[in-house]
């Protein structure tokens, strides 16, 4: 009986240890994807998400990204500089990503088809919300302003993840700049639970994209 025992309780430990490893698929929405850190990030999520489906492990992310104008950035040329794109390509080879339009939080300037009701669409199964925008003008502000005030009223999950992505002062040089930075970080520190507010160098791409999925690891 002892012997029978010895061998019971390590191969429980075993499994229990396994159990512990096991993930879990994410709702994750990435505002103004378009760019090279979302390219990335996207392209990450979807490889990984293939790799666990080889090993037999359930992880099926959704992966949404917020584009202003979803058209152009499926486009299989790029035809504006004006416009993230991501190419026709790029979103066949990596099939799990779709794009949604939406409003970029200025009601005055819609460039997108289909943006109206992207809130309803996107935000209430998100388990990760990622804010991408670029630039440093007003634009950016409101639509963190947006992605804030449309997450608190449609997230169902209680601890939706916000990640924001922001360049080092040094980068941003200009204090108007660097102002537009802190605020967007102080609207999600003081209306969100579970926030990471992430600073990246300029044209570290991969080191953005690292340290974004450093957080989302934490969650699966």
């Amino acid at each position: 009986m002892a012997l029978s025992l010895f061998f019971v309780i390590p191969l429980f430990l075993l499994l229990s240890s396994l159990t512990s490893y096991t993930t879990h698929a994410l709702n994750i929405v990435i505002a103004g994807g378009t760019g090279k850190v979302g390219r990335l990030l996207a392209s990450t999520l979807h490889k990984e998400q293939q790799q666990q489906q080889q090993q037999q492990q359930n992880k099926q992310h959704k992966i949404t990204i917020l584009s202003r104008n979803a058209f152009l950035a499926s486009a299989p040329s790029k035809v504006s500089e004006a416009f993230g794109w991501l190419g026709e390509s790029f979103l066949n080879q990596n099939y799990s990503i779709k794009l949604r339009d939406w409003d970029g939080g200025d009601l005055l300037d819609i460039v997108g088809s289909d943006w109206m009701g992207w809130q309803d669409d996107v935000l209430p199964d998100a388990d990760v919300i990622v804010n991408l925008v670029g630039g440093y003008t007003q634009q950016r502000t409101m639509a963190c302003e947006r992605l804030v005030r449309e997450s608190l009223t449609k997230c169902k999950n209680p601890n939706v993840q916000h990640i924001l992505l922001s360049l080092d002062d040094e980068d941003l040089k200009i204090s108007l700049k660097k102002k537009r930075a802190k605020e967007c970080e102080d609207m999600l520190s003081n209306n969100c639970v579970h926030v990471s507010c992430l600073r990246a160098e300029l044209n570290d791409v991969q080191g953005a994209c690292d340290e974004i999925l450093k957080v989302i690891n934490t969650l699966e």
